[in-house]
């Protein structure tokens, strides 16, 4: 069997290691993979949102099944050309759940499913007079794909106006930011549920929880996520019941009824609402969570690929089809360039330990790293690596990762020292 992943990040990182994990036979390809990636498949060049150049390299290499890791492609129509060419990909072609906030708020709206208010805008000054009017604090997001960085928490009406300002009237987004939304603010614990579905049928796979401030304590700006880990406690069986019959079950038909099929994975990114425990939906996407995807993957057993296979060849998924429990924890901690998210610095040289990749129980999932001509490691995005650790609990495997995050070396470096902080108190 032939596979290709498209993307070159710490979540298709992942997504390759779990999915050699269940085919070691397979023969794998990613486009274009990273510095990682190179241990367990071939890379091939380009770019992955370049729709003709993925669908002629598949074709090319005959392979059997693609798995879409990034948003950007399946916006970009990735999944419908592959498909069109027939060619099985695990992927949506309805990735504009994601790639407009204003299209998937309205969808919400519409159909009963919890979300917090929100209006939207393209024109300032009717946005500068709805801050005016609005309680504090509150919430300015981009409607497009900004790489995770698109919401910004205000706590005062100035603050709103001028993230209102930057975006649509500065361009400090691009097109991503001439639609935004203005939304109230939701008091509460994130969780991350993800859910693979035939576009009826789904089965949650286990719940993890992403740390989006740079800084330690949640301070800072919003990142596209700096470290993550499953399971989480708050996500009991009634709570997960509730996501699936109040979320998961109505976006999907809603789906269904504005003639958009969908077949991968459907993340919402949810808050737990404090004062009563409610799933209250804050976004939507259209694929894996990175870093989601590095913790949950390394925390489940063996067993996603004949799942995403038979999703990916148009099969049925029977109600109730089981897609890996959390059998230990896992703790990821995302490394990042000096001057990450808003201007990254590349180029400076990786140092890892010897020995440090091959110790039992952890994890070095590459994202923004390639090799030069000598052979050296080096920096070659925003989140360079994804340091994943597993054990019984998740206090351990925070620890673990801590220690190995603190031991690798390059100019710049930076990292969160309390992933997993929640989850760690409430053990205690």
């Amino acid at each position: 069997m032939k596979i290709l992943i498209v993307g070159g990040g710490g979540r298709e990182h992942a997504l390759l290691w779990a999915l050699h994990r269940d085919a070691p036979e397979a023969t794998f390809f990613c486009l274009p993979g990273n510095a990682g990636t190179t241990r367990l498949a071939t890379n091939i060049p380009g770019k992955a949102t370049d729709v003709t150049a993925v669908t002629t390299a598949a074709r090319e290499r005959k392979i059997d099944l693609v798995v879409v890791g990034p948003e950007a492609p399946l916006a970009a129509g990735l999944a419908d050309r592959l498909a069109d060419t027939g060619i099985p990909v695990f992927g949506p072609s309805a990735a504009r759940i994601e790639s407009s906030k204003a299209f998937a708020k309205q969808l919400m709206l519409r159909h009963g499913i919890p979300t917090a208010a929100a209006r939207t805008f393209a024109d300032l000054q009717q946005a500068l007079r709805h801050i005016d009017a609005h309680s504090e604090p509150l919430v300015v997001k981009a409607s497009g794909l900004a790489a995770g960085k698109g919401a910004v928490v205000c706590s005062t009406r100035t603050d709103a106006k001028a993230a209102a300002t930057a975006m649509l009237a500065e361009g400090a987004l691009g097109q991503a930011g001439a639609e935004i939304l203005i939304e109230e603010y939701v008091a509460g614990e994130e969780l991350s549920v993800l859910a693979i579905t035939d576009g009826e049928h789904f089965a949650v796979l286990p719940p993890a929880q992403d740390h989006k401030r740079i800084g330690d304590g949640d301070t800072g700006p919003n990142t596209g996520g700096m470290g993550a880990y499953c399971p989480v406690g708050i996500a009991t069986e009634s709570l997960l019941q509730r996501v699936a019959n109040e979320v998961i079950e109505p976006t999907l038909r809603a789906m269904g009824d504005a003639g958009a099929h969908y077949r991968g994975i459907i993340y919402a990114g949810l808050m737990i609402r404090e004062s009563d425990g409610a799933p209250i939906v804050i976004e939507y996407n259209c694929r894996f969570g990175d870093p989601e995807a590095q913790a949950i993957l390394a925390a489940t057993q063996p067993g996603l690929l004949p799942v995403i296979r038979m999703v990916a060849e148009g099969g049925w998924m029977p109600t109730g089809t089981h897609v890996g429990s959390a059998s230990h924890a896992a703790v990821t901690t995302v490394l990042a360039a000096a001057g990450y998210p808003d201007a990254p610095v590349t180029g400076a040289e990786i140092g890892i330990p010897a020995g440090l990749e091959e110790e039992p129980d952890l994890i070095i999932f590459h994202a923004g790293t390639s090799r030069d001509a000598d052979g050296k490691l080096r920096v070659a995005g925003g989140r360079v690596l994804a340091v994943t650790a597993t054990a019984p609990a998740v206090a351990e495997a925070a620890a673990r990762s801590r220690r190995a995050a603190e031991a690798i070396t390059f100019e710049g470096k930076q990292f969160r020292r309390d992933i997993a902080w929640r989850e760690v108190a409430r053990q205690r």
